[in-house]
């Protein structure tokens, strides 16, 4: 074999194992349609605006918890197991919720905790697997395509438990109709099995001693004083530029996982029984976001692309502050809103990886970039369970969204701080 038609070949492969982890990445996504599946939950459970962020709170932690010791996983065995141990756990986790029948037990273990370190074991290796196939100037790129397989979960996911939640629904004793919510998370539970045993076959690690050929620099990417094949956690840990990124990636998650946890109540008052839209709305954004910030931070810079993002998401944030205050916009207005909100917070999901990739390699990355997805499972944790608290005791959101426009501010700035730091430096 000579070396055009092998190098054609692990592109090839390459490519297969992107298709593959996008595939997954998709029903590992079961995270951003809570906010249809809790719109069904019936009144007769008893469950509050707090107990219904519960859930999905808990697994956004066991999500980000989950990263670390599956990162470190995969960078020593490969990422086959650690994504087939992941579906398998995504869906259990679901299919427990349904045998839990009404019980907010039941949801917080099944789908907080095993369902969130489900998705946590999955989606550690297939970041770094497709990454390893192509040269530093495409990393923004190929990390945009594996993570908008998860950006696009709620267009698939969104319908189909919206479906399913009015085939499932029952009259209760009292004649009112409740949605069928314990039999919709079976039906996901199963096709997320039914999806990841099959797409895992497309995924394969470059043979050993293959290095793809950089055609170019990255403008302000690499490190100049810490090898990236060497930068070890401890290593990462110790610069400043970690702690920027740990904060600015709080922030940006704090706004989408916020609004992704209520996208279709924000939808109901406009939209109705067609609420879900907002959510598939939502969705498109995040997979364009993702997208678009590799494409663009590729040619400009990450930190570049994210202070143009937080701006984006502060005035986003105002204008939905400012509908709400004048009773609400029409729908076109309101789904617009809807979208930017998710095409800024999809953007996090390019940029921060492939900008811990830029700063401290490939080789631990799957441990690294574990730590510092740790922020989004704080923000998973604290950000939608505060929240529905507040609605709770004030009810309106006016608070929440002050809180955000200022975390915008202040992420943008970080931004600006970073940008001028240039590299990370030692502490």
């Amino acid at each position: 074999m000579n070396s055009s038609t092998h190098i054609t070949i692990t592109i090839s492969r390459g490519w297969l194992t992107t298709v593959g982890a996008t595939g997954i990445g998709l029903v590992l996504g079961i995270l951003y349609v809570w906010s249809v599946v809790k719109a069904g939950i019936p009144d007769a459970w008893g469950w509050s605006n707090a107990d219904k962020a519960l859930p999905y709170s808990i697994m956004a932690i066991a999500f980000s918890i989950a990263m670390v010791p599956a990162g470190r996983l995969q960078d020593r065995i490969g990422p086959r197991l650690i994504i087939m141990i992941g579906g398998f756990l995504t869906g259990l986790g679901c299919i427990i919720c349904g045998l839990g029948g009404n019980s907010l037990l039941a949801y917080v273990i099944g789908f907080g905790i095993i369902t969130g370190t489900g998705v946590g074991f999955g989606y550690s290796a297939l970041t770094p697997t497709a990454m390893k196939w192509f040269p530093p100037e495409k990393t923004g790129l190929i990390v945009g395509i594996v993570v908008s397989g998860s950006g696009l979960a709620p267009v698939f996911l969104a319908p189909i438990s919206a479906w399913a939640l009015t085939f499932f629904q029952t009259t209760n004793s009292q004649g009112v109709i409740e949605k069928g919510v314990p039999a919709t998370m079976i039906v996901l539970g199963l096709g997320i099995w039914l999806v990841v045993g099959t797409l895992v076959s497309l995924i394969r690690t470059p043979p050993l001693g293959f290095s793809p050929t950089p055609e170019k620099q990255i403008h302000s990417s690499k490190p100049k004083n810490i090898p990236s094949a060497d930068a070890t956690w401890k290593q990462m840990l110790a610069t400043v530029q970690f702690w920027l990124l740990f904060c600015m990636f709080f922030a940006g998650s704090s706004t989408g996982l916020i609004f992704i946890s209520v996208a279709s109540d924000l939808g109901k008052k406009t939209l109705g029984t067609w609420a879900f839209l907002a959510v598939i709305v939502l969705s498109f954004g995040n997979t364009g976001g993702r997208l678009l910030a590799g494409f663009i931070s590729d040619k400009i810079g990450r930190m570049a692309t994210l202070f143009a993002e937080f701006v984006c998401q502060g005035l986003i944030v105002s204008l939905l502050f400012w509908l709400t205050k004048s009773g609400g916009g029409s729908w076109p207005i309101v789904l617009f809103v809807v979208f930017m909100i998710g095409l800024n917070y999809g953007s996090n999901h390019t940029l921060f990886p492939a900008t811990c990739k830029d700063y401290y390699g490939i080789n631990n990355f799957g441990f690294n970039y574990g730590l510092l997805f740790s922020a989004f499972g704080t923000a998973g944790l604290i950000m939608p369970w505060l929240n529905g608290l507040l609605q709770d005791i004030t009810g309106k959101p006016d608070i929440s969204y002050i809180m955000i426009i200022c975390m915008m501010a202040a992420s943008a700035i970080l931004a600006l701080v970073s940008l001028r730091m240039g590299p990370p430096r030692t502490l």
